[in-house]
């Protein structure tokens, strides 16, 4: 039975302050958030009926509820290890199926044949594992005040603050569920006020600067996103008084607006078409009355409470009151939705008494009406639902990726996410501050509604998206781009090499381990039926993902300093268009595979060994993922450095009982029980442009192995 008043405290928390108080206070308050923030996740699933709801699928585009139970405990012990501030896994089975929870992304591999999901009891025993090792790192870690993101507290910090982004997400797939497989909770209780809406109108927001961005030295944690500075001026414009109604938004539903192309982007005219769709997911209709699914009951239409939409319907009802109107009706920028909240001076999260809004789980486990939280002439400007902004997101200027969470921001930096803005009932933590900066495809749902603006001015969104984040830049021009200095593209020249040991083998399936942008995965595709491009970061194998769909890439070159050229790569320039549907991309750990990643033909692992946090690990574990007769190909420039691999792990490069013991030597003898060396390895050279002026010119060794 849950006890309410011994569970207020799981409910009403707030992220750290970060910068300020002693470390021993700050510890305990990080110990209490994060115990607070688990036991809201454990409470959020004692919502469901019957263990098999863990294991169906509210949303195909997303994991089974089993994973996002395993999911938030795994990530903690991945980042933990990969800082250094932990050596041993838990469960390294766990620690593989859990790892990747991209959602939505194609690389996301969400095939059910890939996954022997383990019991609900399974998943709670390692929960309870995670837990000890967590609460006793908190009680242990040294700490020094103030916390920023070269702290080791700022990776546990991350792990909190990543797990209450999935009690938001997991919240959204319960209300996806079907009705009898949830319960009442009684720690979520739902706003029980409904009424007439009031009529929408339009009220001027005065013209004015905006800046956005925040420093390292900021209070409060942040994702990489949020760091960085832009300001812009904003011209005057009319905001909505209100978020948009569900009696407001009806009236594009009773317009028979999901009939009417003309008022759907192109994008959302092909989701209604998909879809089949005629109002929100939310909305259910019984006989002549609509019902509208909160996420564990389904309630009488409450008309004023905010209609819940994705960015495409938002978009298309915006088009519609545009043409019935004749104003210029449109979703806010980014930079004019904080014009707004600028100018009501709104505290943040870390510092307001009571939430002034309909967030933080501070009021109701639901949407309420939309005129009940004010801010000085307009109402819900944070909370009660997230507001649809007309931008995609992108980095502010100084953006810098984590080292220990690389892709957290730069896979949605593609011009298909579209930030929401203000947070929701249910957003807690970093979700909940200012500064957040979150973002989803056009068609996902979230708690998420908007409000409208009438402008002048045009928002012009650049489909024709660059990549411009540094590194993957280089290595799509590494693997794609021009050569230099007479080297031949270092994927087409391994191939060269291999081909007469091509010959001998089957050709079902490859592996290209490490496949960063994914050439030597297209390369393969030529031979192999099917091949699987496998990278630890989302940063590369998007750009893989992104020309197997649409055969084409655009990226920046650096030429110097902050001057850049503009690039554009197509697959059928390489003869490789033809092969791109052998190709899948995967994200995935080469020290902790999952199980389906084997009974291949060819591995090859470009330039990885030296990279990998336990290689030797690797090494012992590889002939289990290659069919007898199969090869392992190896390319190194063997450059052992401690701060990607500790010592102990090196394969070579060091004396051993005396003697120079070198990373041939040390393959030979890792490998030499189910491998053997069927060539002399051979020196092969490869050129990375870092600017027009710079490259990198390596020397990597290529070393071939039949599986015995």
């Amino acid at each position: 039975m849950i006890d309410i008043e011994s569970d207020k405290n799981i409910l009403v928390t707030k992220t750290p302050i970060l910068n300020s108080g002693n470390s021993e206070d700050k510890r305990e308050e990080i110990l209490e958030y994060f115990l607070a923030t688990w036991e809201l996740d454990d409470k959020l699933y004692d919502s469901l009926k019957g263990e098999e709801t863990f294991y169906m699928r509210a949303d195909p585009l997303r994991h089974p509820l089993i994973f996002y139970i395993g999911h938030t405990a795994a990530f903690y012990i991945n980042k933990l290890l990969l800082a250094g501030l932990i050596t041993e896994r838990v469960n390294p089975k766990f620690e593989s199926i859990f790892a990747v929870g991209v959602d939505e992304m194609s690389w996301d591999d969400l095939n059910e044949k890939h996954y022997d999901w383990p019991s609900l009891q399974e998943v709670q025993d390692y929960r309870k594992q995670v837990k000890t090792v967590l609460e006793h790192l908190i009680a242990e870690l040294p700490l020094s005040m103030p916390i920023n993101w070269e702290s080791p507290f700022w990776v546990i910090i991350m792990g909190v603050e990543h797990q209450r982004i999935h009690i938001e997400t997991s919240s959204v797939l319960i209300r996806q569920l079907p009705i009898d497989k949830v319960k009442d909770n009684p720690l979520f209780k739902i706003c029980d006020k409904s009424g007439q809406a009031p009529t929408n109108k339009l009220v001027k927001v005065n013209a004015g600067q905006v800046s956005m961005g925040k420093t390292k030295a900021n209070a409060l944690y942040g994702w990489d996103n949020e760091f960085g500075a832009l300001s812009i001026d904003i011209n005057a414009f009319s905001a909505s008084k209100f978020l948009v109604s569900n009696v407001e938004f009806k009236a594009f539903v009773d317009d028979d607006g999901y009939n009417g192309q003309e008022w759907w982007t192109e994008e959302g005219w092909s989701w209604v078409q998909f879809k089949k769709c005629e109002c929100p997911v939310f909305w259910m209709k019984k006989g002549d009355n609509w019902r509208l699914r909160c996420m564990l009951k389904e309630i009488a239409m409450p008309w004023n409470w905010p209609v819940e939409v994705n960015y495409l319907e938002a978009k298309a009802f915006c088009n519609w009151k545009s043409a019935k109107t004749g104003k210029k009706l449109r979703m806010p920028t980014e930079g004019e939705y904080y014009l707004l909240r600028n100018s009501l001076d709104i505290e943040d999260q870390a510092y307001w008494e009571k939430a002034p809004g309909n967030i933080n789980l501070e009021h109701y486990a639901s949407s309420c009406p939309v005129d009940e939280f004010e801010f000085n002439g307009f109402y819900d400007v944070i909370g009660n639902v997230w507001q649809w902004t007309e931008m995609p997101i992108s980095a502010f200027d100084g953006f810098e990726i984590h080292p220990f969470y690389d892709d957290f921001s730069t896979p949605t930096f593609d011009a298909r996410h579209n930030l929401i803005k203000g947070g929701s009932w249910i957003s807690t933590g970093n979700l909940a501050i200012k500064d957040s900066r979150y973002a989803f495809r056009r068609h996902f749902f979230q708690h998420a509604g908007f409000r409208y603006i009438e402008s002048e001015v045009e928002v012009a969104i650049d489909d024709d998206y660059y990549e411009s984040d540094e590194l993957v830049s280089q290595y799509c021009e590494f693997q794609y781009g021009q050569t230099y200095f007479g080297i031949e593209n270092f994927s087409t020249a391994c191939i060269k090499l291999l081909q007469n040991h091509l010959k001998t083998i089957n050709k079902g399936s490859a592996l290209d381990l490490g496949c960063a942008t994914g050439r030597t995965s297209f390369e393969l595709a030529k031979y192999f039926d099917k091949v699987m491009g496998l990278d630890f970061s989302a940063r590369f194998i998007r750009i893989g993902t992104q020309l197997k769909e649409s055969g084409k890439l655009n990226y920046s070159r650096i030429e110097e300093g902050k001057l850049d050229t503009y690039q554009e790569i197509k697959l059928a320039d390489y003869g490789l268009d033809a092969y791109a549907d052998r190709v899948e991309f995967f994200q995935g750990d080469a020290c902790n595979l999952k199980p389906l990643f084997s009974g291949y033909d060819l591995l090859i692992a470009s330039n990885l060994i030296d990279r990998l946090y336990n290689p030797i690990k690797f090494l012992q574990d590889v002939h289990s993922r290659i069919n007898v007769g199969g090869l392992l190909v190896l390319t190194s420039p063997y450059t052992w450095l401690e701060e990607f691999t500790e010592l102990d792990n090196w394969v070579g490069g060091y004396r051993k009982d005396g003697e120079p013991y070198t990373t041939l030597d040390g393959l030979k003898d890792h490998l030499s029980e189910y491998f053997e060396l069927v060539e002399e390895p051979k020196d092969l050279s490869f050129v990375i442009r870092e600017t027009a002026r710079k490259y990198q010119h390596t020397i990597t060794q290529i070393s071939i192995w039949r599986r015995k």
